[in-house]
């Protein structure tokens, strides 16, 4: 006699894929296990597909991640891509982000940083607000 598989739900289906989502937030938020490079790289991984997906979660922590964390220009294009996504969808975390690396002397586009720095300061981050006042 066979037995039959259990049907998922719709909402079983549904939170399936935001469990890589959430491990990874969870790792890279750890204290005790967020710096460490082996980390970020699993997270990095669990966090692609969800960026592929358009989540702006997923894009913008994958973004900063690249970002700051990756030494290839291809990695760094990547992520500051991913944060423009974010950015442009409200993501405060990106925003600032993006402002930051857009004043770094590398870029140095006062205007860009400005404009993004401005976005976040009105979602209330206090840092952008410091920022842009040292523009």
């Amino acid at each position: 006699m066979s037995r039959a598989l259990p049907r998922l739900s719709a909402a079983t289906s549904a939170a399936s894929p935001r469990l890589p989502l959430r491990v990874a937030l969870w790792l890279l938020d750890s204290p005790r296990f967020g710096h460490a490079p082996s980390v970020k790289r699993f997270a990095g991984q669990l966090l692609k597909q969800p960026a592929r997906e358009g989540v702006v979660l997923a894009q913008s922590r994958l973004g900063q991640l690249l970002c700051r964390d990756c030494g290839n220009t291809r990695d760094r294009r990547i992520g500051f891509e991913l944060l423009r996504q974010a950015a442009r969808s409200g993501d405060r975390r990106a925003q600032l982000e993006l402002g930051r690396l857009y004043s770094q002397p590398r870029r140095n586009e006062p205007v860009q940083a400005r404009h993004w720095l401005e976005l976040a300061a009105a979602q209330g981050s206090a840092e952008a607000k410091q920022l842009l006042a040292g523009l």
